[in-house]
């Protein structure tokens, strides 16, 4: 019996296998470019700005005040379809030059590319979330991407430490979480802010954005808490691989396409 006829028997259904996975990661890199290449000839010049906040000495009440100061207007169309561009150059790398590593890495139960393209691409996605509520100060934008890399990055970790264990060791997982968060407590403070300022509130398709990503963010991890469970298909670790491939696809079209609906579509 070959790896391909292997059925799950709790399902009777066929497993992932490393061939299927390579045609999957070569079907999602061109779901992506599409994407990408769309929304880069479909959407209008909407920008949004980013500003500096340097100190700056005022001679009139000899202090030290914020200076407010546009560093760059962001053009968002093509600032959206980045993300999707970190995604199809990473699955075109797992389906070609990469896919060597890839199944090795695979039968070790981890996959670095992963981790590495999302500390990337949904980095940059928290950077444009955070800009949707307000949050256009460099230094912070800087700091959330930071932070959400990090997450990412403490994912590797996690498949790594694990490859030495008997049982799952949950600490990089656990400091993995701490770092994500801290985004998405800035996200909602500067959310819940704009909603209460009267006239100001953000655009409806940003009321969407906030709670839908950021429950896309945790299936995430509760896929990674499945794999180390072993719980159902996830005693595979081909299946949970397969999961965060359509997790990721989901996620990333879902905040594209609201935000092109919201307010990068032509008028």
């Amino acid at each position: 019996m070959t790896i391909n006829e292997v059925t799950t028997p709790e399902f009777n259904r066929p497993q992932v296998t490393y061939q299927g996975l390579r045609r999957f990661n070569l079907i999602m890199g061109f779901l992506h470019l599409l994407q990408a290449i769309l929304m880069i000839v479909l959407s209008n010049d909407t920008t949004y700005p980013i500003y500096t906040y340097f100190l700056n000495f005022d001679v009139e009440t000899l202090t030290l005040a914020p200076n407010p100061t546009l560093l760059y207007e962001l053009l968002f169309g093509p600032a959206v379809a980045l993300f999707l561009l970190i995604s199809a150059v990473a699955h075109f790398y797992l389906a070609t030059i990469g896919s060597k590593g890839y199944v090795q890495n695979l039968e070790k139960g981890m996959n670095p590319v992963r981790f590495y393209e999302y500390a990337l691409s949904s980095s940059w996605m928290i950077v444009l979330i955070g800009m949707l509520v307000g949050l256009w100060d460099l230094g912070a934008l800087i700091l959330i991407f930071s932070l959400n890399a990090t997450m990412n990055l403490f994912g590797i970790m996690m498949e790594l430490h694990n490859q030495r264990t008997e049982k799952p060791n949950w600490t990089a997982f656990i400091y993995g979480c701490f770092a994500g968060i801290v985004p998405w407590i800035v996200i909602t403070m500067f959310f819940v802010g704009a909603v209460n300022s009267g006239d100001a509130k953000p655009p409806v398709f940003v009321y969407a954005i906030v709670p839908t990503l950021f429950v896309f963010f945790n299936i995430f991890a509760i896929n990674m808490v499945l794999q180390y469970k072993k719980i159902g298909r996830w005693k595979d670790y081909l299946f949970g691989e397969r999961v965060y491939i359509i997790l990721s696809l989901t996620a990333k079209t879902t905040l594209a396409w609201i935000i092109f609906a919201g307010t990068l579509a032509p008028v």
